[in-house]
């Protein structure tokens, strides 16, 4: 390459490059313009070869591993108008970076890297050529001000993109700066924390935007549109902030060429406008987490013919839904926690991924339509907290998520019901009975199995082996019984296994530390990233001389199921789902029959957060090997009959937020210092042996009691006086009729015996005769005397 003096455009990206840049590069002294994006470059562009290519006019380096500061020496590229170095691990200060200095720009893309400190935008206000600027930050220490003072800007912006930075930490102010911007199409600054009102300046001082972010910030106060008509905007995302009062009635006539509209997490009330249903182009309306009321208009469900996404979830809608006016043809429709009656249509509705009707008071059974989709199997259904009856379909098997939780089927879980593909079956509070079916534990697929609160009985299949990927196993509340099925143990992935409320037997495996329980692989997040369908944000053309069809992608939207998880930790009832399901390990194995002593095995289970093995039968000792449980946070062993002394190395359980171990046998004085403090007597009651804070019942050390040999310790008299009177009373009648009873059988066997008894009590009468006859003759003379 060092030949190729007259090169003028280098474009290598998209390539499986390592290393760092060669310094061959410094011979193409003729290039204008240079890709090495999407590679697995590293290192530091700080060298005299790069920035001698003075005649650079396009760089283009994103997503690389590119680190370092960005070097002094970009001041010599005076030409240079192409700037994207995103997606890389440059570091440093950008206000003493040479981007000020480069005021021949047009395209800065610094997105996802690791600047930080503060850049005031003052500093890029003579760059007058400058079209567009994007920033995305994720490391949330970078601090942008625009309002430090008044400055004009040379430039007339197209595209800004400002999101997840600090920006205007001290005022939290929207930026006054863009006032002066006329030609903007595209504005994101989400993730930003401002305040304020909703800036309709912005929308009439620009009528060429097309798309508006605004998403996450704190803005207030009602939402309105310029009276004019807006024909231009195509995308608005005002979700996550403080939005309240009515939707103007004629937003379909102001906004006539919407494609997205996303007005979720606010506090919008009323109902909907019907004009809402004219909006001809519309793909996606998220009006979820509201305070929307009233019947869902029949012109948006009849009428708004191009939307594929529809969520109108956790608001206070009404009525039937699903009426002959239902048109629309959609990826996803999510209509759950409203108030929302009647049943599902016989005909199909056109919803070919994600159906999500929970939390209503749908009746009736699933027609057949949800059920055969052999063409376009869906990604997830979401019938739960409603009333659907009837058994359980196996046409649902092709599905990704199926949640029928918390309805009234019946019947038996049907043995056709394939979870080949299937990987969240969650049927939890139905009535469901009968066994496992062999035929459903047999999925390399299924992460989720959560069928609690039904009616299932008999034992754990050894067939259950068959679901190796199973992280989340939740039996609790049925009839089952028998021995805890070893087989489990081959579950090594499982994070959080509930059994309790059964009738399970014998004792706890103790295998069971063979099962992960917490300790995460980097590829066992599958609840923080599920997959879906995602759509651009915004996408527009870029005249580029390396790609002339370059295009701006903007913040994503996305839309997946995202598996919720209720369970029961440190006495109380949480929802998990996302990260935080991807974190937590527990195992509960309460209220069942189990007994024997607690495996010293469970002492391995290092990463788990909680423990219950409360309401059985178990005895012996609480195991030492419980120190090695670092991360545990709760520990519930009350209602058992354990016996010994409480560890003291339990006290190093720093994480240790719940501890119980009422009414067992323990005995001994309380571990009462570090974490074991933190709890109170209610913890340690039911335990007659243990005395010590906090229990009112004091105890004596022994260990401090001076020697004393002739009496004895407390410890060693036995408390011969505590006796029970009646019990006693009957041992010892019983004892003397024995004795009796026994010396007269002797007697009337042996006459000889008998004989002799007779003489010696003889011999006795005579003797206590005469010794009282010559005591009773002396005492006249000793009287004299």
């Amino acid at each position: 390459m060092a030949n190729f003096s007259n090169l003028e455009i280098l474009d290598l990206s998209g390539n499986y490059f390592t290393g760092s840049i060669t310094p061959y590069i410094g011979a193409l002294s003729s290039l204008k313009a240079i890709s090495l994006s999407y590679n697995g470059l590293n290192g530091t562009l700080n060298t005299p070869e790069f920035c001698a290519l003075k005649k650079l006019e396009e760089i283009e380096l994103a997503r690389n591993g590119f680190e370092g500061m960005l070097p002094p020496c970009l001041n010599n590229l005076t030409s240079l108008s192409f700037l994207d170095i995103s997606h890389n691990q440059f570091n440093g200060n950008l206000s003493s970076s040479p981007i000020a200095s480069l005021t021949s720009l047009e395209y800065i893309d610094l997105s996802y890297n690791l600047f930080e400190g503060l850049f005031s935008f003052s500093l890029l206000a003579n760059h007058s050529k400058l079209k567009v600027i994007q920033l995305f930050n994720d490391n949330k220490k970078l601090d942008i001000e625009t309002e430090n003072h008044s400055w004009d800007p040379l430039f007339q912006l197209k595209v800004l993109v400002l999101s997840n930075c600090n920006l205007n930490r001290l005022t939290g102010n929207f930026p006054k700066f863009l006032l002066d911007q006329h030609e903007l199409e595209v504005v994101d600054i989400s993730h930003s924390k401002l305040n304020g009102s909703f800036p309709i300046w912005l929308l009439e001082n620009n009528t060429g935007l097309q798309r508006l972010n605004l998403r996450s910030n704190s803005f207030s106060g009602e939402f309105h549109l310029p009276s004019d008509h807006y024909m231009n905007l195509r995308g608005l995302d005002l979700s996550d902030n403080h939005f309240d009062g009515k939707l103007q009635e004629d937003i379909a006539k102001r906004i006539p060429k919407i494609e997205y509209l996303n007005l979720s997490q606010n506090q919008f009330e009323g109902n909907l406008p019907s004009s809402i249903g004219d909006m001809s182009n519309l793909r996606v309306l998220d009006l979820s987490f509201n305070n929307f009321y009233g019947e869902v208009p029949m012109e948006l469900v009849a009428n708004s013919t191009s939307c594929e996404i529809l969520r109108l979830s956790n608001n206070n809608f009404c009525g039937e839904i699903f009426s002959k006016h239902f048109n629309l043809s959609l990826s996803s429709l999510e209509l759950q926690n409203n108030n929302l009656t009647g049943s599902l249509p016989a005909v199909p509705l056109n919803v070919w991924l994600v159906l999500n009707i929970s939390n209503n008071h749908m009746t009736g059974t699933i027609p057949p339509w949800i059920v055969n989709r052999s063409t376009s199997p869906w990604f997830a259904v979401d019938l739960s907290s409603n009333s659907f009856e009837g058994q359980i379909p196996c046409g649902l098997s092709s599905s990704h998520i199926i949640n029928l939780s918390h309805n009234l089927f019946s019947g038996l879980l049907p043995s056709c019901l394939n979870l080949q593909y299937v990987r969240h079956l969650l049927l939890q509070g139905n009535e469901l009975t009968g066994s496992l079916p062999k035929a459903i534990l047999n999925s390399s697929s299924l992460v989720t199995l959560d069928i609690r609160d039904n009616r299932f009985i008999g034992s754990i299949p050894d067939e259950i082996v068959g679901l190796p990927n199973l992280k989340v196993l939740l039996l609790s509340d049925n009839h089952f019984s028998g021995v805890i099925s070893k087989q489990l143990c081959r579950l090594k992935r499982v994070d959080i296994m509930d059994l309790s409320n059964n009738s399970f037997s014998g004792t706890i495996p103790y295998c069971f530390h063979d099962i992960t329980f917490g300790k995460l692989a980097s590829n066992d997040f599958v609840y923080t990233n599920p997959n879906g369908l995602e759509m651009s944000g915004f996408s527009l053309p870029y005249k580029s001389v390396l790609d002339t069809t370059l295009e701006i992608q903007g913040s994503f939207f996305g839309f997946w199921e995202q598996v919720e998880i209720v369970f029961v930790m440190k006495y109380r009832s949480d929802l998990y789902k996302g990260l935080i399901l991807d974190m937590v390990s527990a195992l509960d194995l309460s209220f069942n029959k189990l007994t024997g002593e607690i495996p010293l095995t469970l002492g391995q289970l290092s990463s788990i957060c909680a423990m219950n093995l409360s309401y059985n039968q178990l005895t012996g000792p609480i195991p030492k090997s419980f120190s090695n449980l670092t991360q545990l946070e709760s520990l519930d062993l009350s209602h058992n009959n354990l016996s010994g002394e409480i560890p003291s190395v339990l006290t190093d359980l720093t994480f240790l937020g719940a501890f119980n171990v009422n009414h067992n046998n323990l005995s001994g004085k309380i571990p009462y210092i570090k974490q074991l403090s933190t709890f109170e007597k209610s913890s340690y009651e039911g335990n007659p042996f243990l005395c010590g804070p906090p229990l009112e019942k004091s105890c004596t050390d022994i260990d401090e009691s001076p020697p004393s040999p002739q009496i004895p310790s407390k410890a060693n008299d036995g408390k011969w006086y505590e006796v029970d009177l009646p019990v006693f009373s009957i041992i010892f009648s019983v004892s003397y009729v024995i004795f009796f009873l026994g010396v007269a059988s002797i007697l009337y066997i042996n006459p000889h015996w008998r004989q002799r008894c007779f003489n010696l009590v003889e011999d006795r009468m005579y003797w206590c005769y005469f010794f009282a006859l010559n005591t009773l003759k002396g005492l006249p003379g000793r009287m004299c005397h």
